[in-house]
């Protein structure tokens, strides 16, 4: 299913072949005071990002508000607060200063990017302080040596290889690359590199997209002028929309792939009929198809808090959203930021219907679920 729908867009002789207000301060967000547990993060809540932050916030409060309702946990309510920092490195280090500084917060999650998670992993790691579920895939970030830090999705690493692997099996010999011009991109760029040498699959071009977007003209002209079979995006945020519509103008029949950060549920939707035969890498299932236990308890969870928009960033929330719940539960009525680390590191195949965590190695990776989906008309992943 999936070849046939990802070849249909080639040539022919090819296809043959309960929250906090976002922005408070953290000071405000105690975390033992009262009957609350407070937790914070740092994340792009504007910016070429910001869809990535809200849903992830999103999914956050929908798991809190769900065990708030169940009367908290060990007695005590929930909170989430996020600092916008618009994917800035610079403004995540200012945000998680001010996270690390105020000792009633509990830990940290969902911070969001590559470059962003590479410079403040430095200052978590010095401290007791968890990172439960940074939104980002790089490998060089997932070390064996780090205490703090646990990852709940699949590396892009998994991503490259799984893509990759399911562009030879259809028969793609020729690959364009458009990567994001930071570290997120080059180390995406290295992944798909190393993937594509091992698959014996050529490169025609790699172009260095920014992350505004302000070049999108030249890398779509880049890419058409070397004619390739298919385009490999290790892109995300909102430049991919622009490149994407720029390359559906030039050549509607180039199929295009990527890696699971590469389009926003905004960007797919300004795309329309332009984002038809994208496939697209999945860490998490569908949001939008209920066909598990954890997607329709995540749909309800949404539906309860007011919300029927079901994202990927949102589910990602969601889920390391119900991890911190249960280390909460095992942590006991006096959990700390000790307390909280060890539980994390105790989980042991936690599953959370149909999708498991587990804790058992470094470095802290919870999930290895790569899947495949190609965008269908209506916006939506069929797999």
């Amino acid at each position: 299913m999936l070849r046939r729908q990802f070849l249909n867009t080639l040539p022919p002789f090819i296809a043959l072949g309960a929250a906090a207000t976002v922005g408070l301060p953290v000071a405000a967000q105690s975390g033992r005071e009262g009957e609350f547990y407070s937790f914070a993060s740092t994340a792009a809540m504007t910016g070429p990002l910001a869809s990535f932050g809200t849903g992830m916030k999103q999914g956050v409060d929908a798991a809190f508000a769900q065990a708030n309702a169940r009367g908290g946990v060990n007695g005590r309510k929930l909170r989430f607060n996020v600092l916008d920092d618009a994917y800035v490195p610079t403004r995540s280090v200012v945000n998680i200063k001010k996270i690390l500084d105020d000792a009633d917060i509990l830990g940290i999650m969902g911070c969001v990017g590559t470059p962003n998670n590479a410079a403040i992993t430095p200052l978590i790691e010095a401290t007791s302080l968890v990172h439960l579920a940074p939104m980002t895939g790089a490998t060089s970030l997932r070390r064996p040596d780090s205490r703090n830090v646990f990852h709940v999705r699949a590396s892009y690493t998994d991503e490259t290889r799984r893509l990759v692997h399911n562009l030879v099996g259809m028969g793609i010999r020729s690959l364009a690359i458009v990567h994001l011009d930071n570290a997120y991109g080059k180390e995406v760029l290295g992944d798909v590199t190393l993937a594509l040498e091992e698959a014996g699959i050529k490169t025609v071009v790699q172009v260095a997209l920014a992350t505004d977007g302000s070049n999108i003209d030249a890398v779509v002209g880049s890419v058409l002028a070397a004619k390739p079979a298919a385009v490999l995006l290790g892109t995300a945020g909102a430049a991919t929309t622009g490149v994407v519509a720029a390359l559906r103008k030039g050549s509607s029949l180039i199929p295009i792939a990527g890696i699971s950060p590469a389009l926003t549920p905004e960007g797919i939707k300004q795309l329309g009929e332009s984002a038809k035969g994208i496939a697209l890498t999945m860490v998490f299932p569908d949001p939008t198809r209920a066909k598990s236990q954890l997607v329709r308890e995540y749909q309800t969870a949404m539906k309860t808090n007011g919300s029927d928009n079901f994202t990927p960033s949102g589910l990602e929330g969601y889920v390391s959203g119900r991890v911190m719940v249960e280390a909460l539960q095992r942590s006991g009525r006096d959990a700390n930021r000790d307390k909280i680390r060890a539980a994390i590191a105790g989980i042991r195949n936690f599953d959370l219907g149909g999708f498991v965590i587990d804790y058992a190695s470094k470095p802290y990776v919870g999930s290895k679920f790569v899947d495949l989906g190609i965008l269908s008309a209506d916006g939506r992943m069929r797999g």
